[in-house]
């Protein structure tokens, strides 16, 4: 690429002149996963575009060399940029965006994982009631997962054998691998970043180090809690290879539908049927409560779709203070069937009412 044929480097990467540093690593990140030769073999064009961008990025992303540009263009007042050989020499300084992009390409980072890995995070379920939410449970858990080998305290060697030198990476870990232009270190593919091999496994775990068993675990689960929640156990999941810690156990919460409350949020919600002489009369009503039933005053006149709030009747609030409220909507029964002396008195009553069948509302149902 000569000088004269080169791109405006702000064109090349996307962005504006007074972009962030931030929005032109963004960018360039994305052009450097698009045209990586390592996704594009043999394609001469991605890797023009691919080094196009490099050499874009090594400029716009230094303060100083950004401001020169700004100020000369590509000619630098005759000395111009070092190009991409020159960014390619001073690689190492860009290790932060080369990391993460050497991560996406190849599944693993290019930082030595020769010390102990983490062991994987495992999840669970389980389901409760509501009045189990409501008063928090001690929930007993039991699933499988990974624990060192007994036979071989881990190691995955068998008794009598020892671990060796690790031939491909000689001991260090890690490997330097040639991607196209660049030269940059992975996890050795034979050890696994251990620097060691083994031998001579161990019958037991085959080598790993590792063996299935079921684990049992107490958990509690806090008053409140809500339905699809996770709970964190810290360091109950899958053990570590190689001395690394253990992963995570996740706890997913389900609660079970309650046959008369619905909740939504820390609220909670009933409808309550009422005769309609009670509701034309007024009095006490009973109503249900995850402490029990609790009595209800209505006033005479009360209407169907009426709500009572009931305060502080609902959920403890969730890793908070103070509970939610219970809602009570009251819906007016109305009987079917009607014995000969009920239906004597309801005439004598609409007589007495002067009802007719019907009555206009001054308001329609769609106001």
């Amino acid at each position: 690429m000569t000088m004269q044929t080169k791109r405006d480097y702000y064109e090349v990467l996307g962005v504006s002149r007074n972009s962030s540093v931030e929005e032109i690593k963004k960018s360039y990140r994305k052009l450097a996963l698009k045209y990586h030769p390592d996704r594009n073999p043999g394609n001469k064009e991605a890797e023009e575009k691919f080094k196009e961008a490099a050499e874009a990025y090594a400029v716009l992303s230094d303060s100083q060399k950004r401001t020169q540009y700004d100020q000369f263009g590509h000619s630098l007042g005759g000395g111009g940029f070092p190009g991409f050989q020159g960014f390619e020499e001073n690689f190492r300084g860009f290790g932060d965006i080369f990391g993460d992009l050497f991560e996406d390409f190849f599944g693993t980072s290019t930082r030595s994982r020769s010390g102990g890995r983490k062991g994987a995070d495992l999840e669970t379920a389980v389901e409760i009631s509501l009045e189990e939410a409501y008063r928090g449970k001690e929930v007993t858990l039991e699933f499988p997962r990974h624990e060192p080998c007994e036979s071989c305290s881990g190691s995955g060697v068998a008794p009598g054998s020892s671990k060796s030198v690790c031939p491909e990476c000689r001991g260090a870990g890690e490997i330097r691998v040639t991607q196209g232009f660049f030269s940059l270190r992975r996890t050795c593919p034979r050890c696994q970043g251990a620097g060691e091999r083994i031998d001579k496994p161990c019958s037991h775990c085959r080598g790993r180090g590792l063996v299935e068993r079921k684990r049992k675990l107490s958990v509690r689960v806090p008053a409140g809690i809500d339905t699809d929640s996770r709970l964190k156990v810290t360091g109950e999941g899958e053990a570590g290879e190689r001395g690394g810690p253990r992963g995570n156990l996740y706890v997913h919460i389900l609660v079970k539908h309650h046959p008369v409350l619905a909740r939504q949020g820390s609220d909670l919600y009933c409808e309550l049927g009422v005769p309609f002489t009670a509701a034309a009369l007024g009095g006490d009503v009973e109503v249900p409560t995850l402490e029990g039933k609790v009595r209800l005053k209505i006033p005479a006149g009360t209407p169907s779709g009426k709500v009572f709030r009931l305060r502080e009747k609902g959920m403890p609030v969730f890793q908070g203070g103070g509970r939610g409220d219970q809602l009570v909507r009251i819906e007016i029964e109305v009987p079917s069937r009607l014995t000969e002396r009920e239906r004597t008195l309801l005439q004598e009553l609409a007589k007495e009412r002067k009802d007719s069948p019907a009555t206009p509302k001054k308001k329609g149902l769609f106001s």
